[in-house]
């Protein structure tokens, strides 16, 4: 009798590696991105001998087709494919990128499939790998991010009123209502804003370094809301090398 096929097998799915890390002597434990199944984790046994395929295939950015089976959280990866088609991002767009899995890692739950997050993901690289402005490109990452996760923000109207923002105001923003006029809000109400920046997030648009500069802040202190104050390591590393650069303040 033949054998039987191993439980839950999937073949061929294309993904993304957000970040592996050594398992007893000779594996990997993977994280892995896909559209269909979500942030799924398995393990690559014997990826680290210096004969396996897989040794130079897990790497972060790169396009793969995955093939595991198990019905555990942890699965077995079988097969890795590299798809191609995508070049790498270099420099601060590299740090951007381990950025993206970041969050990815810290927000997504396991096997939530979330394919308009993953299609943003891919995108996100290609411009990233292209040279494109980092600063609007992290923003709506993180906006996207956000909204597939149910936490869409409020940046167009006031909280209290639903009236559309005034450019030249201030606000306080509550993370889980949306802007509330300074002068208005009670102590403690959440970070304050100007509306023109509010509004230039919900338009994706920046069009100085100051309003950069604070989307920037405000988007930090939103996702630190979410992530329940757990740090993001990345974000450290990004600062720094774009300070480097002289351009921390836009992105």
């Amino acid at each position: 009798m033949a054998p039987r096929a191993p439980s839950q097998r999937r073949d061929d799915v294309p993904a993304f590696v957000l970040h592996a890390w050594p398992y007893r002597e000779t594996s990997l434990i993977v994280e892995a991105f896909t559209a269909d199944h979500g942030r799924v984790a398995m393990v690559a046994r014997g990826a680290k001998r210096p004969r396996s395929e897989l040794r130079g295939l897990l790497q972060a950015f790169q396009p793969l087709l995955l093939s595991w089976f198990g019905e555990a959280e942890l699965k077995t990866l079988a097969r890795a494919e590299w798809r191609g088609g995508l070049p790498l991002p270099r420099g601060s767009a590299l740090m951007c990128g381990f950025y993206l899995n970041e969050l990815l890692l810290k927000l997504l739950a396991r096997e939530d499939p979330h394919p308009r997050l993953y299609a943003a993901y891919e995108r996100a690289l290609a411009e990233l790998a292209a040279g494109g402005e980092q600063a609007a490109l992290l923003r709506r990452f993180e906006l996207g991010l956000l909204t597939e996760l149910g936490y869409a923000p409020m940046f167009a109207r006031e909280a209290d009123t639903g009236a559309p923002l005034d450019p030249t105001a201030d606000y306080h923003y509550a993370f889980d209502r949306g802007p509330r006029r300074a002068e208005g809000a009670e102590r403690g109400a959440g970070p304050r804003v100007r509306g023109a920046t509010l509004l230039a997030l919900a338009e994706g648009r920046y069009p100085d370094a100051e309003t950069a500069a604070q989307a920037k802040r405000l988007m930090r202190e939103v996702l630190d809301h979410h992530l329940e104050q757990r740090g993001v390591e990345s974000r450290r590393v990004v600062q720094d090398l774009l300070a480097l650069d002289g351009g921390e303040g836009q992105r």
